[in-house]
């Protein structure tokens, strides 16, 4: 039976060898690394998924702050990554990880980098209101996708949020 815990439980080491085996050992010029330079994961949503003690997959969610050309500054949360073991890919694992960390934040936007059909079909997250985000690094502007409310439309950057982390 897959189980989720909070990530805090898993060591780091075990975290970042499912990172390096499910996205390879050149993920960290990305630019979502980038969105996450120097701030830990948010404590609570970041999940992991076990079963008999084998780690199978992790999810992390990280504080963000989307700064408008207007003067708004937003806190928000951006999702992932989200990481499954290769040879459990299309069990779920995902799907369920995401569930499990979405039900565990409230009252702040959402944003990722992600599938569009996917993280829209089941999650209800869309790129509708991100096309003048600016971030630190190249992205599929399709690809640039948020939810919930109080997500800023408009023109703004999107950078770490070192104060929001916990």
């Amino acid at each position: 039976m897959i189980e989720l815990i909070g990530l805090e439980q898993v060591e780091n080491g075990a975290v970042e060898q499912l990172l390096d085996r499910a996205f390879g050992t050149d993920r960290h010029g990305r630019t979502a690394y980038r969105l996450r330079a120097g701030v830990p994961a948010l404590l609570g949503p970041s999940l992991a998924a076990v079963e008999d003690g084998a780690l199978l997959g992790t999810i992390q969610l990280w504080p963000v702050l989307f700064s408008g050309d207007d003067g708004r500054r937003v806190p928000m949360a951006l999702v992932g990554p989200v990481a499954v073991v290769p040879e459990r890919q299309r069990d779920g694992i995902g799907r369920l990880l995401v569930a499990g960390a979405l039900a565990r934040v409230s009252g702040i936007p959402l944003m990722l980098i992600g599938d569009p059909e996917y993280y829209g079909r089941f999650f209800g997250f869309s790129a509708k209101d991100t096309a003048g985000w600016r971030l630190p690094g190249p992205v599929e502007r399709h690809r640039l996708l948020a939810k919930g409310e109080g997500v800023p439309g408009g023109d703004g950057s999107i950078g770490p949020h070192v104060c929001a982390a916990g």
